[in-house]
């Protein structure tokens, strides 16, 4: 395999951090060629050092010799004192710095410069902490933030979430739980993998291995739709268990649930089953590099197949049997066709009843009487009524 480069860079958002002493670092999500993500952790200061010294690599490319000739973005200076205020504004400008930089050509952005400043530290896994200083204030950038940056959250506080089983990672983008273990929740994927912190690891974790403090999430889950949305299947699977679908790639199917651990129900003509939604594309959305990144990721575990949980899932959640999937989705599809049978019903009824009446005879205007002798002397030229009379 080649060097490593980096396919793209995301500011997920930036931390407030008490230890040593109150300061900021802004959050990185960091695609590498290999098809791994890591989420690294970078102070201002550093990320514009790192900027200087890239300008010195390159006196060409960032206008040192003619600013005519510039292609490595601008990048503020930082301030004497940088503060939240000045942290949040910054966010804009620096997620417009990665998507600029990462496509800049090669020579510069897959420099060994550029490779090693967003390589995963050691602090990125177990960065310092405290146990008696607070712990770290977390602000996401909404996902809309390219049309208005400025627009940031609060200070979240992550949900967390219990592990009702022990997993055992398989990759080291995840991370490994205990039965018992007690996680922040940073971002939730319809995957079915959630990006997760336990104390100072992060990682991604099967959804089916977490569940709130407070209750079932079949809040946040939505209703089914039996009418269906069309999605197209980028990655063939095999069924494992009797209610799951086998499906080939490029099937066209239609999503009637979409549920929180990753496996939606889907249906197939008639017959109705769960299935990987990260094997699922929506029809109609272009996206070339899906195909390659599934290839060497896995579904993530079903709720069903964890043995030994003892979970509020199991014992609060409402949980709709396939059955009912399949009864309600037979009836949705069987009232459609009955709706398209009486419209055409009624269509043929309104073409019987107009073709008697447009067989009938039209009626004929009314001819209008002859005028009388006197009213033709009157009114007419002599001529007119020397032939007439």
């Amino acid at each position: 395999m080649g060097d490593a480069f980096i396919r793209h860079i995301e500011l997920l958002g930036y931390e407030k951090r008490f230890f040593p002493s109150q300061h900021y670092v802004y959050m990185f999500l960091v695609k590498w060629n290999d098809l791994t993500e890591k989420v690294v952790y970078r102070r201002f200061t550093e990320i514009y050092e790192f900027h200087k010294a890239l300008k010195e690599m390159f006196p060409i490319e960032s206008g040192d010799i003619n600013t005519e000739n510039r292609i490595i973005p601008h990048l503020p200076a930082p301030k004497w004192f940088d503060g939240q205020r000045s942290t949040e504004n910054r966010q804009g400008t620096l997620a417009e710095y990665c998507y600029a930089l990462v496509n800049l050509p090669h020579k510069i952005s897959r420099c060994l410069h550029v490779v090693n400043f967003f390589k995963v530290r050691h602090d990125d896994m177990n960065p310092v902490t405290d146990s008696q200083s607070k712990k770290p204030e977390v602000f996401l950038l909404p996902k809309d933030s390219k049309k208005n940056p400025t627009d940031i959250t609060g200070p979240i506080v992550l949900q967390t979430y219990r592990a009702i089983a022990d997993y055992e990672k398989s990759s080291k983008s995840e991370m490994a739980l205990k039965a018992g273990d007690m996680v922040d929740v940073v971002e939730k994927s319809e995957n079915g993998w959630w990006f997760c912190q336990l104390k100072n690891k992060r990682g991604w974790v099967p959804a089916a291995y977490l569940e709130p403090m407070d209750g079932p999430d079949e809040s946040e889950e939505q209703e089914p739709n039996y009418a269906g949305e069309a999605y197209v299947v980028q990655k063939s699977y095999t069924a494992v268990e009797e209610d799951e679908l086998t499906l080939k790639e490029g099937d066209t199917i239609e999503v009637i649930h979409k549920l929180l651990d990753g496996w939606w129900v889907v249906r197939k003509d008639e017959t109705t089953g769960y299935y990987p939604s990260m094997y699922l594309q929506k029809a109609g959305e272009v996206n070339t590099s899906v195909k390659s990144e599934l290839r060497n990721r896995g579904a993530p575990p079903r709720r069903s197949t964890i043995r030994n949980a003892k979970s509020i899932h199991r014992q609060g959640r409402k949980k709709i049997s396939q059955e009912t999937y399949r009864r309600n989705s037979k009836k949705y599809i069987q009232n459609q066709r009955n709706m398209r049978g009486n419209s055409q019903n009624k269509a043929n009824v309104i073409i019987e009843k107009n073709e008697p009446e447009d067989s009938k005879p039209k009626a004929q205007p009314a001819v209008p009487p002859r005028p009388s002798r006197d009213l033709i002397l009157n009114r007419c030229t002599e001529s007119t009524w020397r032939k007439i009379l």
